[in-house]
């Protein structure tokens, strides 16, 4: 994850920002970011960020 910000809000405003003007599923992003997904998730979990498959975002 070493091209994505180190800061959980920065990294939710960005993934979330690209979910809604990209990417149709976390799957997609983390494919085309070249971001190994179980990381990402596991980050933004840490921050207390939940993935809604149903709204394409993370809250």
């Amino acid at each position: 994850m070493n091209t994505l910000p180190k800061d959980p809000i920065m990294l939710l405003s960005l993934v979330n920002m690209k979910l809604r003007d990209q990417f149709d599923s976390v799957e997609e992003l983390c494919f085309a970011l070249d971001v190994n997904q179980e990381d990402l998730e596991k980050e933004l979990a840490e921050a207390g960020f939940e993935y809604f498959p149903e709204l394409n975002q993370y809250r």
